[in-house]
């Protein structure tokens, strides 16, 4: 027969309110009537029941996650470090996956009314001006992550400055015909990483004194596929890029198959950067702006537990910084005859 906090009690010698204060952390316990429970604990192996628990409390330890497409490498590296956090914290999570305008409305309009969770975190999406009242009425604890709402506390990626020192470290090694792939938006997700980026490319080009050629920016799908699509319209120009700037590392990748189908030399004939830096990225040993992709999602966690603690807590953004890898595949352009002329 299982243990009960009753025999954890008799055990202890004491009430079972005070037993469930002291499961509770509550400060009114004595230490040496702490110890006795803890102790009757320890001797029983009791476990407490986590739906008479939650009644008591009024927490379910369980948080919900909406996060987009959920498969994509940096959703699954930021979901890592999320699950691994929330275990420490004693939380369990639960996992709404958004692939369409759909899903994101329904989850966005039921999820804070059942509060069958203690707190939301959502990433790579914001409640819209439809949405937001409902998320606000409700008063669900939530976390953006990925994505920026002043009414919520944000946790988000400097996409601007990463965007702007990897076209930077090209302009600097010696490239001026530079190919940017940045990634498409789905529906009307308004994600706001591909326009941070676009904003960092222009930064850089104009600093260094480029004019911007439309023929060399392309938006595409965030897939390998989009970046071979790209690579190969980039590289069929009468004046193609010595090198290409791509908005995520898989899209990078997909640029890397192109070069490798058409012969040409990486980083010789053709310089590639990424950005995201998942695994891959290491494995290839392709340059790329890393985000710190880990500390995202157990920072995300940490203010959602802050929140729990302190649910009048004001929303704060808070901005992490990327930082620039340079590997293999980037390097100061060959000069090249083009049409007669010598080119770099």
């Amino acid at each position: 027969m299982a243990v009960t906090i009753y025999d954890v009690a008799r055990a202890a010698g004491v009430g079972v309110g005070t037993v469930s204060r002291v499961l509770n952390n509550s400060q009114a316990v004595k230490d040496t009537t702490r110890e006795k429970v803890l102790s009757a604990i320890s001797r029983l192996n009791y476990a407490p029941d986590p739906i008479a628990r939650s009644m008591i409390t009024g927490r379910t330890r369980v948080l919900g996650v909406i996060i987009a497409f959920v498969t994509r490498n940096f959703s699954v590296e930021v979901l890592r470090a999320m699950v691994s956090a929330a275990s420490r914290e004693d939380y369990e999570l639960v996992i709404y996956n958004v692939e369409s305008d759909e899903q994101r409305d329904h989850y966005f309009n039921q999820l804070p009314m059942r509060r069958r969770v203690d707190g939301l975190l959502i990433v790579s999406l914001r409640p819209n001006d439809e949405t937001l009242p409902s998320f606000l009425k409700a008063g669900l604890p939530t976390v953006l992550v990925d994505a920026y709402s002043p009414a919520f506390t944000s946790v988000v990626i400097n996409n601007m400055e990463g965007s702007y020192y990897a076209v930077k470290s090209l302009i600097d090694q010696g490239h001026h015909r530079i190919g940017f792939i940045n990634g498409t938006v789905e529906g009307n997700f308004k994600f706001n990483q591909a326009n941070d980026r676009l904003i960092g490319v222009h930064r850089a080009f104009s600093e260094a004194g480029i004019v911007f050629d439309p023929d060399l920016m392309l938006a595409t799908d965030w897939t390998r596929a989009g970046g071979r699509s790209a690579a190969e319209q980039f590289l069929s120009l009468p004046d193609p890029p010595t090198a290409i700037f791509a908005a995520s590392d898989v899209q990078a990748v997909g640029v890397m198959e192109t070069a490798r189908r058409l012969k040409l030399d990486v980083p010789g004939d053709l310089s590639i950067m990424g950005f995201d830096g998942v695994e891959l990225s290491e494995i290839l040993e392709l340059s790329t702006v890393q985000q710190p992709m880990q500390e995202l999602g157990e920072l995300g966690i940490a203010k959602m537990v802050e929140l729990l603690e302190n649910e009048n807590k004001t929303p704060e953004l808070i901005r992490l910084d990327t930082f620039l890898l340079e590997r293999r595949t980037t390097a100061p352009p060959k000069i090249k005859i083009l049409n007669g002329k010598v080119k770099s």
